[in-house]
């Protein structure tokens, strides 16, 4: 379903989301502005970010109004209990950075405390949250109004009300109808017990309380006072880990971001402690080696060649990458000369069996359910901002009296140190656990510069396959010229090194049946698949910006309009 809803100069497209269908509620209007874009999963958290750019604030101010909308409309992925990575690229000539809000361990926590512990859903599992400090450190840096005016929109969101689409729905009766915790079911639950349907109205007012604190108090109002007692509480009533202490240590980071060349667009990309950038230049680096353009994006070769490169960078992910404040990254990870090798390892014409790149490692699942946003004004100040709870409505436990999720994170840790098998189990010392470091992370969010100037901003959730969908989709424009709309919508490919096989969006379409035979003739486990990532992106073209949300799951694309 489709609706166009207007409110002074801002205008919203919105396509719902319909669970089980490929073509996830079909809205494939861009947007098209000069003066500002917010592209996100939400059309109420979008239009809210739009309302800021349209009062004059900066894009770091509204993504900041987008993400507290998102914890209350988005709330299996938007949230004050999670984390993640914020890209900036301010516009003024000043060099970009990336806030790191990643979640922490405890200072309870150590390295074994999940070897006989599988259950992801419960209190021990519950990082550290970082998305409120992150928020705040972006603002002191790159805000223009007041922080309680960014925060409020949530606030009355959550204590009025909001319409929920379909999509919505659906997800919470699911996740009502599995959930063993009271609380969730309380707070989430619809008053007289009757399923939820697309035209009701959810209303969250204990996390209007809880926003309103943060509205007024800033981080304090989260990570001190009554919010960090009843934190606190409940970790001590679950078997938690997480104390006032760990609340009030608790620090968002300013980082560097990672930088690659290609084609002579300048890519911006995370550092760890999220793996996407490494893994992201890798891939490109491999790709710059060969002329994929002139081979034509659906031809084998160029699909083979994705394939191969995505395979050796999740090896090298999977061996190398964890919290930069406890392990040391090996330099030439991210550089061109080793990108250059590993091209010159692909054999073009048959897949290399994974197993030949080095032990056969995979890493804990990190969900799907993490969330993209995009947001550029209209001085060309750019945020690329990825954030999650890690699985869907993260651990689903909801703190008593506070309205809000809290994280499963500690899960994307090396949950058996030192045992590494096929099935799944990897215990590399980069990632094991450890008090106040910070889990590794799949997050891309990606900022791409032509001249000096932003000309894409893309990202997604999909847990391990965040990376390639961001990869796909910058390959798309840079090397293919497709348009902001071409490239969200193209079918995406799916390897991670293990397990050994590829997952492509088009594997069951007849328009890609003679590519998917050859591919399986080089030798490739070639499987469909039906979700891949929420690629909400914005591309900036002579002057203009054009907001591609990506249509599968529904999004919202917010263009402000206003002078």
């Amino acid at each position: 379903m489709q609706r166009v809803c207007r409110f002074g100069l801002l205008i919203v497209i919105v396509g719902f989301a319909v669970e089980g269908s490929r073509a996830l509620g079909q809205s494939r209007r861009d947007a098209e502005s000069r003066d500002g874009m917010v592209v996100a999963v939400s059309p109420d958290a979008a239009a809210v970010g739009a309302e800021i750019l349209e009062q004059g604030g900066t894009a770091v101010d509204s993504a900041i109004a987008t993400a507290f909308a998102l914890a209350v409309t988005h709330p299996s992925a938007g949230n004050l209990g999670g984390g993640g990575f914020m890209l900036v690229h301010p516009g003024d000539g000043s060099p970009p950075l990336m806030i790191d809000y990643r979640e922490k361990a405890p200072l309870a926590a150590h390295r074994e405390m999940f070897v006989d512990n599988n259950d992801t859903h419960t209190h021990p599992y519950v990082g550290v949250p970082g998305t409120v400090r992150g928020m705040k450190l972006a603002h002191e840096l790159y805000g223009s109004l007041a922080w309680s005016s960014l925060v409020t929109p949530a606030v009355t969101l959550a204590r009025d009300g909001f319409e929920i689409h379909a999509g919505l729905a659906a997800e919470l009766n699911r996740e009502l109808g599995r959930s063993t915790n009271d609380e969730f079911r309380r707070v989430y639950g619809k008053p007289d017990g009757t399923d939820w349907a697309a035209g009701d109205r959810l209303v969250l007012s204990d996390l209007a309380a809880t926003l309103q604190r943060i509205a007024e108090d800033g981080p304090n109002g989260f990570y001190a006072g009554e919010t960090a007692d009843l934190i606190a509480a409940e970790m001590k009533t679950g078997g938690g880990l997480i104390s006032t202490e760990d609340l009030l240590r608790y620090r968002a980071r300013v980082r560097q971001p990672i930088r690659c060349r290609f084609r002579g667009y300048e890519v911006l990309c995370p550092p760890p402690p999220s793996s996407g950038g490494i893994t992201l230049t890798q891939m490109l680096g491999i790709a710059a080696n060969f002329d994929l353009r002139r081979s034509g994006r659906w031809s084998v070769k160029t699909n083979h060649v994705m394939i191969e490169a995505m395979r050796r960078a999740y090896a090298n992910r999977a061996m190398y990458l964890g919290d930069p404040d406890f392990v040391e990254i090996p330099k030439h990870l991210a550089s061109a000369d080793f990108a250059k090798y590993m091209a010159s390892t692909i054999d073009l014409d048959r897949a290399t069996p994974s197993r030949l790149l080095g032990p056969p490692l995979t890493e804990p699942d990190e969900s799907l359910e993490t969330t993209h946003f995009s947001v550029i004004d209209r001085h060309g100040m750019a945020v690329s901002n990825t954030y999650t709870l890690e699985a869907s409505y993260g651990s689903g436990i909801v703190v008593r009296g506070a309205g809000f999720l809290l994280n499963n994170e500690m899960g994307d840790f090396n949950r058996r140190p030192g045992v590494t098998d096929t099935k799944g189990s990897i215990g590399t010392a980069a990632n094991e656990v450890r008090p106040r470091k910070r889990m590794l992370s799949s997050m891309t969010p990606t900022i791409v510069l032509k001249n000096g100037q932003p000309y894409l901003i893309t990202g997604s959730p999909g847990g391990r396959t965040i990376i390639n969908t961001v990869f796909c989709v910058t390959l798309n424009v840079l090397e293919f010229g497709m348009t902001a709309r071409e490239a969200v919508d193209a079918p995406r490919t799916d390897h991670e090194w293990f397990p050994n096989r590829v997952r492509f969006m088009g594997a069951d379409d007849p328009e890609y049946a003679a590519l998917v035979e050859q591919l399986r003739k080089l030798g490739h486990d070639i499987q469909d698949t039906d979700r891949q990532g929420d690629a909400n992106t914005i591309l900036i073209s002579d002057g203009s910006f054009i907001g591609a949300a990506d249509y599968q799951f529904g999004a919202a694309v917010a263009p402000n309009s206003k002078p």
